[in-house]
This record gives C-alpha cells, sequence and structure tokens, in this order.
C-alpha cells in the first residue's frame, strides 16, 4: 500500500473502516481507523489505532470533519497525536478510487 495513504472500506468515510499507513521522516505507522459513531457533532469521526513496539493495538490519533471557512466544504483532518501530525484527507491528483485517502500534511498542531 502506498503511503500516507487509508483505503475505507466505503466511499462514506464516515461510516466506514480503513486501513493504511502514515510516514514521515520520524516515525512509519500501520494504522487502522474505525467510526466513533457518536452523535455529539464536536466527536471525532474516526479514532485511529497504530502498533506498540510490542505489537499491540494502541490509539494514536483521531479523523475529524472539518468545514472549509470561505468555500463552505466539508473535510476531513487526520492526527497522530504522539507526533504533533496533522493532514488533510483527500483524493490525490489522477485518483479515481473513491473510498482511497490520501494525506496532505500540516505542520505541528501549534505552527502559525
Amino acid at each position: 500500500m502506498t503511503s500516507n495513504c487509508i483505503k475505507f472500506t466505503s466511499a462514506d468515510i464516515e461510516t466506514g473502516k480503513g486501513v493504511g499507513s502514515i510516514s514521515t521522516l520520524t516515525f512509519d505507522l500501520d494504522i487502522t481507523v474505525e467510526p466513533v459513531g457518536s452523535a455529539n457533532p464536536m466527536a471525532p469521526t474516526h479514532r485511529v489505532l497504530g502498533r506498540s513496539p510490542r505489537g499491540k493495538l494502541v490509539e494514536c490519533g483521531d479523523i475529524w470533519k472539518k468545514q472549509n471557512n470561505e468555500a463552505g466544504a466539508d473535510y476531513y483532518m487526520l492526527t497522530i497525536r504522539d507526533h504533533g501530525f496533522n493532514a488533510n484527507l483527500g483524493k490525490a491528483a489522477n485518483q479515481d478510487d473513491l473510498p482511497c485517502r490520501t494525506s496532505s500534511p500540516g505542520g505541528p498542531k501549534d505552527a502559525a
């Protein structure tokens, strides 16, 4: 599987599970994402699970549904907590596979 890509089980990301990998120069994680299913609009849509050094699944991040302030369009943002990693999820150029989302890293959460 391509790095920095999550393959969801459905084109409806909010209800789909997914698997993928997130890689940077400082970490390389195989991840699983599971829908949260909360009625709270402020809750994340998914929890992100990675493997500990001993192979146990541990929660390491979240996916959040956001809205673009200018266009009003919805988008999803992935966070990996221990690494301060944030990335928007979207289709890559020339990507026809709707359930696959690539991540475009932002900066650390406290970056200006």
